[in-house]
């Protein structure tokens, strides 16, 4: 753990930035320790020189001489608090901005593994207690150690046996703070920890504030915040506590030291041996000298907390981006051929493989999809496009150029992205479309907007393109958010549009108008798409089917239904759902339901009996459809949406086991068995799902043992 020395250290390169400032600074500073040791001995001078004697021509310059010397102290003191404001806010701008512009270099794998609110905290609590240490606490103890310093040299001129007792005992007053410096930082630095722990709940809460008052989370999270509080109270004790006491304890030997003082300067004095006037004149320099140590001790804690907060600064600018451009790379030409992926093999930090030995090329201006189970490495095909992160081995080339050879800005340049939640900025709709090309005009912007879809919507708002979206486009429907995105990422005039699962938080009704946009726009671009849902990539030029991070299959999608055997079992799998106009209600062929193990013995009657008794549920995001230990009585098929499955570990608590998309099924043990759930089941978009309950299945085989039978033996053998 680092101590005060290292922090004061890493401020001086700040304030060598401002050297002329700094310097005055001191000069100043010298000044105002000046006249405070000169009072002291003009003590002396007006009791022993001017008020035994009576000679009042001697009191009268004194008195004159103190008050000219303190206006021009005051005028010093103005300039210096000047000084104080002027060079603490410097640094700390200069701090702020070479933290945001080393965030911004910094690679996407580092805000994967960190919290924005952690990010925040070193902006805000972290940034204000060295702001608080600059600004107070580092004047403070400059003024004191130079005043600590001259009265020492004052007190060995006027009585060397009394310095030499002030000597020994200032020192042994600084032991406790040395002894519990190290201790008080490392709290110092689990205080600001905990600060950023309790900074990233609370943000998420106000973030999830919808979900909260939906589904009643209320009492399932305030014990969580009142933990994390505990944990933060019991931190701020221990630390604050132990500040207090770097600081309690040499006032306490000052104390102890200066009434030791005026014994033996009274006992002096009372012989004969020291004249009155140098008593008051020492005592009042070593009442000086012991302010100066208590000045010292004062700004510990303030030191220490600023220690862990720049600590924390430090390591913030101390990582490394993991994707950095080589010296001197070039910048890329347009597109002009293809996208090659040569025998790329890729691994997240501290992961298993993600991708392995991928081999495939995306002509120039083709159309093409990555289609796949979850944590088949589609998105990573993306992220590596994008270069946000680079393979562990083999290469990605636009033409023949390496992407780690040219610079990422030109890679990025001529690529437009629609994420599946895309971001929008609490500004205008103009500002978030031209944030894909800050430089265009006006024109430019609505042609773009026209191009997306969304000219119409805006002509309908209250203020046109300088409506204001609110934060992450909460005032705007998904629909106009992604039709934003699609315009923003068009602006760019892109070689390369990609498209990272954009329609699959949508309505059917939604999505289908989107992939009509999104297909209109496809002239002389390259699209590349990544989606699970297999319907809005039927016209594509090819098909990639990913699966463990290997290329199983490609080809058209007549290609891989007529050889393939992976697309094919997916596009079954996400067949046989028909929904209505508004998307809120959905029903399944008898075809679809025949596909499933523990249905299939039953006839093409019973089938289409059953597809009668299946109720459409519509869940948003966020939403338990069924919580591990709960009574099971429903079936459910996703018509569309994706959902995780959660299940509670003896140690680890929670943990994800499996991902649910389109067409996947849970809970058919409940057709038969009156059994608890094993496993909650939650959305991670907003759903729609076809179930089916055990008494109205057990009423269509009611009277046919042999089918139940036979059922209950399919069930037990794949289980």
């Amino acid at each position: 753990m680092r101590g005060i020395g290292w922090f004061l250290r890493s401020l001086l390169p700040h304030l060598a930035r401002y050297r002329r400032h700094s310097i005055l600074l001191f000069v100043l500073l010298l000044v105002d320790v000046g006249f405070e040791a000169m009072v002291p001995l003009a003590f002396r001078s007006i009791i022993d020189d001017a008020i035994v004697p009576q000679n009042l021509d001697l009191l009268i310059e004194i008195l004159s001489l103190l008050g000219v010397t303190g206006a021009l102290v005051a005028v010093s003191q103005v300039s210096r608090d000047w000084l104080y404001a002027y060079l603490g806010s410097r640094v700390l701008d200069d701090l702020r901005r070479r933290m945001y512009v080393h965030l911004q270099r910094l690679s996407i794998s580092f805000y994967s593994r960190t919290g924005s609110a952690d990010i925040l905290a070193r902006f805000s609590t972290d940034l204000a207690s060295v702001e608080n240490a600059i600004v107070l606490a580092l004047p403070a103890a400059i003024l004191s150690a130079c005043g600590l310093l001259v009265s020492a040299i004052i007190l060995a001129l006027l009585e060397w046996r009394l310095a030499l007792l002030a000597f020994i005992g200032v020192p042994l007053c600084l032991i406790g703070p040395r002894l519990l410096g190290p201790r008080a930082a490392r709290e110092g630095y689990r205080l600001k920890d905990q600060q950023a722990v309790l900074a990233t709940m609370v943000q998420e809460t106000v973030m999830a504030q919808p979900v909260i008052k939906a589904f009643g989370l209320r009492s399932v999270l305030l014990p969580r915040f009142r933990a994390s509080a505990n944990d933060l109270r019991r931190v701020s004790i221990h630390s604050n506590f132990l500040a207090y006491l770097m600081e309690r304890t040499p006032n306490i030997g000052v104390l102890i030291f200066n009434l030791m003082v005026i014994g033996v300067g009274g006992w002096l004095a009372f012989r004969g041996q020291l004249s009155v006037g140098s008593l008051v004149s020492f005592q009042a320099i070593f009442l000086s000298l012991s302010h100066c140590v208590e000045g010292l001790t004062w700004v510990i804690p303030h030191l220490v907390q600023a220690t862990a907060g720049m600590q924390r600064i430090d390591e913030l600018l101390a990582e490394l981006p993991q994707v950095v451009d080589r010296r001197d790379a070039p910048s890329i030409p347009r597109l002009q051929r293809a996208v090659r992926f040569d025998d790329v093999s890729f691994c997240y930090p501290g992961g298993s493989p993600v991708l392995n030995r991928l081999d495939l090329e995306i002509p120039a201006g083709s159309f093409v999809a990555f289609v796949g189970s979850s944590g088949s490495g589609k998105s990573t095909v993306l992220n590596l496009i994008m270069r946000f992160y680079d393979p562990s081995s083999g290469a990605v080339r636009l033409d023949d150029f390496d992407l780690r050879d040219v610079k990422q800005d030109s890679v990025r340049a001529q690529i437009g992205v629609v994420f599946q939640e895309s971001f929008l900025f609490n500004t205008s709709v103009r500002e978030n479309i031209r944030m894909g090309n800050p430089g265009a005009g006006d024109a430019e912007i609505e042609h773009a907007a026209s191009l997306a879809g969304l000219a119409g919507t805006i002509a309908t708002m209250s203020s046109g393109y300088d409506t204001l979206v609110g934060e992450r486009g909460a005032l705007l429907s998904g629909g106009q958010r992604q039709r934003v995105a699609i315009a923003r990422a068009l602006l760019r005039d892109p070689a390369l549009l990609v498209l990272d699962e954009a329609t699959s938080a949508l309505d059917p009704a939604t999505e289908a108008s989107i992939n009509a946009s999104i297909k209109g726009l496809r002239g002389g671009r390259t699209v590349i798409s990544v989606t699970h849902r297999l319907a809005s990539v039927t016209d594509a030029d090819r098909i990639f089917v990913l699966r463990d991070g290997h290329l199983v299959e490609s080809g058209t999608h007549d290609e891989l239904l007529e050889r393939g055997r992976d697309y094919r079992d997916l596009w079954e799998k996400q067949s046989g759902f028909a929904f209505d106009a508004a998307g809120d209600g959905v029903s399944i062929s008898t075809a679809r339901l025949r596909n499933l193990p523990i249905l299939s013995g039953l006839d093409d009657t019973m089938l289409a009996d059953l597809a009668q008794y299946f109720a459409t549920e519509l869940y948003v995001a966020g939403r338990d459809v069924i919580r591990e230990g709960d009574p099971g009585d429903r079936f459910y098929l996703v018509a569309r949406g994706r959902l995780e499955v959660l299940k509670q570990g003896d140690r680890s608590g929670v943990s994800q086991v499996a991902t649910l998309t389109d067409g996947d099924h849970f809970g058919e043990v409940a057709l038969l068995r009156d059994t608890p759930r094993n496993a909650t089941v939650r959305t991670l978009t907003p759903a729609t799902l076809l179930s089916l309950s055990r008494a109205q299945f057990s009423r269509l085989i009611a009277g046919q043992p042999e089918i139940r039978e036979r059922l209950i033996a399919t069930l037990e053998e794949r289980s």
